[in-house]
């Protein structure tokens, strides 16, 4: 049995999308797969199948650490692996397999890492547009075409999925709607919170909770969107990542901005409206079949900048929160049906 060590990305859309590269390789003959990842990132590894583990990267997103790494290559040298795929593009993400002496190194050509990398591949970005594409090909081999790659599938977890009922005292009666309005890159990917808000009393008025999720830097942008609202309910701060997928997989529907719970709902198949500003969906698109795309398509879109340089933010403010609940309405499921 192949045994491959992937060292992960940084992202929570990336770690999901990367999924798919795991999802091939089972596919392709029977491996074992390790991935070396951020802390973070354990609770989505431990909900997908593919990954036998998830091994702790003990040093921060950016910092070289170089005898730390060294540490744990010598470490993981003993685990065996035949294989390890380097999906980040910088010199020190391909430290540790180096240092681990696995033969064969597959990586993208980045930072002048020459040698630490020995199965260099280019990367044509016509070809690969998009970043599951470039994931999913570094587990071919150089010359393979590239194939369609399989749509990320994270498991929630349904123990944990009972004991947030309790503990939140949420409403099982009544169907909810998630709400993910963070964006961990910039205001330039972030709908403003006065359409979320006016989003949650027009969801309100239906019949619908409102949950609105994400992490303790979400707080600010949260406020607005639950004052004055009895029907939504603020849990930004107050979970866990893991927890945030769980009470996605409950929601009967999701709204989001281009981010990294934008690409866990999609992976678990909760039909979801995606807002774009600044990016593009042609780069990151959610993967998965019940999606509605609302984005503008504006002159001066995508800029790919965390702040307008403008300083206008049209390509958000122009999307209502009229034609965010038409996509809601759109899906054949109906779930804003009763």
């Amino acid at each position: 049995m192949r045994k491959i060590l992937v060292v992960g990305p940084s992202w929570v859309g990336d770690m999901v999308m990367a999924q798919s590269l795991f999802m091939h390789l089972k596919s392709d003959g029977d491996c074992e797969i390790d991935v070396l990842a951020p802390g973070w990132s354990l609770p989505i590894l431990e909900r997908m199948p593919e990954v036998r583990r998830g091994v702790v990267m003990p040093i921060g997103h950016g910092r070289l650490g170089l005898f730390t790494r060294r540490r744990l290559g010598k470490e993981l040298a003993q685990e065996s692996y035949g294989q390890a795929i380097v999906l980040p593009g910088s010199l020190k993400s391909a430290l540790v397999p180096f240092f681990a002496g696995i033969p064969q190194r597959t990586g993208f050509r980045g930072e002048m890492r020459y040698g630490l990398i020995n199965d260099m591949r280019l990367l044509d970005r016509a070809k690969l547009p998009m970043t599951v594409q470039r994931f999913v090909a570094l587990g071919q081999p150089p010359d393979a075409a590239p194939v369609s790659p399989p749509r990320p599938q994270l498991c929630a977890d349904s123990a944990n999925q009972a004991a947030l009922w309790e503990r939140f005292k949420l409403d099982p009666e009544r169907p909810a709607i998630a709400f993910m309005p963070g964006a961990e890159y910039g205001p330039a990917k972030q709908w403003p919170p006065t359409h979320y808000a006016k989003l949650a009393h027009l969801l309100a008025a239906r019949g619908f909770q409102i949950w609105v999720l994400g992490s303790e830097k979400d707080c600010a942008v949260a406020r607005p969107i639950a004052n004055g609202n009895p029907s939504v309910i603020d849990l930004t701060g107050r979970t866990s990542l893991g927890d945030a997928v769980d009470l996605i997989a409950l929601a009967r529907a999701a709204v989001c901005n281009d981010s990294g719970l934008m690409h866990v709902a999609a992976a678990l198949d909760v039909p979801l409206v995606a807002i774009f500003g600044s990016s593009s969906p042609e780069h990151t698109p959610p993967l998965a079949s019940r999606v509605v795309i609302e984005t503008l398509r504006l002159n001066c879109a995508p800029c790919f900048e965390r702040h307008c340089p403008l300083g206008h933010t049209r390509c958000l403010t122009g999307i209502s929160p009229e034609k965010v609940l038409a996509g809601l309405e759109s899906f054949g499921d109906a779930p804003l049906s009763s």
